[in-house]
């Protein structure tokens, strides 16, 4: 497993399910069409860290762990993650995605956005086989993630709080699907309705922390590691979390002449590797990194809290870890 559950007993029992829920995913994206095929395939076969069908998968372990439905709304959430991947870096203009070239930068823009879609009309059509409040749920996320990618694209209306504005991008463009992603597994096991709703609070407490560490690691790590090339939210524009919380800075009494210089070189020509290099190297000695760090830890805390009245278990000792696994790539 790629994120670490805290206990082996637990993962040594999830894994096996989440080798079944590639295979089924593999499955999924299959087409008949060649080229279909293929770009469907692209992001599979890339890999990732499947961290919302092994949130799905550790929620229904509050209930009937071994219920099918449980795996169809597994490969539901990560079939709707890869789609949004493949709109995202069309928008984005990213370079790279899992250490592999973007579907846009291989076939085109055109032909990524359509193999998106495609991907949406696998998971409706699976989703459509677990009854009509799996198809609500899911067209209520797929609404959140659109608008999420609307707001983030207009950015806040004038006099709004830019943070503010950005937590609730967040929440929207990916909170909402890492809480389908434990409301689904809770669901499908039988878990009482209580239960579900706080494993749903904590799917996007705890997708807004992954997000914000996300932000961290466009600056502090390699690409190697992330599977997209540092500071490419910088290059293409982005308000993140560090951008904004620097902007606030240097609007403030706290603000330096240093500030000021570094706002300027984020806000110039970024197209030149070398000069990107330079912005990254500045932006991880620069204070509002670790502060972006620390919020990141608070949101995985308010996690964390969401199902501190759980009795007392293993799955409750997992979904901790799993919310300190988040934020610990950023670390």
């Amino acid at each position: 497993m790629l994120l670490s559950l805290g206990n082996a007993a637990l993962e040594a029992s999830i894994s096996p399910r989440l080798d079944l829920i590639e295979e089924r995913l593999r499955d999924a994206v299959a087409q008949s069409d060649r080229l279909a095929d293929a770009t469907s395939r692209h992001l599979v076969d890339a890999g990732g860290k499947r961290l919302r069908p092994t949130l799905t998968l550790l929620t229904a372990q509050l209930g009937d762990g071994l219920r099918p439905e449980v795996l169809d709304a597994a490969v539901v959430v990560e079939l709707t993650h890869l789609a949004t991947l493949y709109h995202d870096d069309v928008m984005d203009c990213a370079p790279t995605r899992r250490g592999a070239p973007a579907a846009h930068e291989v076939w085109g823009n055109s032909v990524a956005i359509l193999t998106g879609d495609l991907l949406f009309a696998r998971a409706s059509a699976v989703v459509a086989g677990l009854g009509p409040e799996a198809v609500r749920i899911q067209a209520s996320t797929f609404e959140r993630l659109c608008l999420g990618q609307l707001h983030e694209t207009v950015g806040p209306a004038a006099g709004e709080d830019a943070v503010q504005h950005y937590l609730q991008v967040l929440a929207d463009k990916t909170g909402s699907l890492i809480a389908t992603s434990a409301r689904f597994g809770a669901m499908f096991a039988g878990c009482d309705r209580t239960v579900v709703e706080q494993v749903t609070q904590y799917g996007e407490l705890a997708g807004v922390a992954f997000q914000i560490a996300d932000d961290v690691l466009d600056i502090r790590s390699d690409a190697d590691v992330s599977g997209k090339t540092p500071g490419t939210d910088l290059r293409e524009g982005v308000a993140t979390m560090p951008m904004l919380l620097l902007r606030q800075r240097a609007a403030s009494a706290q603000g330096t002449d240093e500030d000021e210089a570094l706002l300027e070189a984020i806000g110039g020509d970024l197209t030149d590797d070398a000069v990107l290099a330079d912005v990254v190297a500045r932006l991880r000695l620069h204070p509002v990194l670790e502060e972006t760090a620390a919020l990141a830890a608070q949101w995985s805390n308010r996690a964390v809290a969401a199902v501190s009245a759980m009795p007392d278990g293993e799955v409750k000792e997992a979904l901790v870890a799993f919310a300190e696994a988040l934020v610990a790539r950023a670390a």
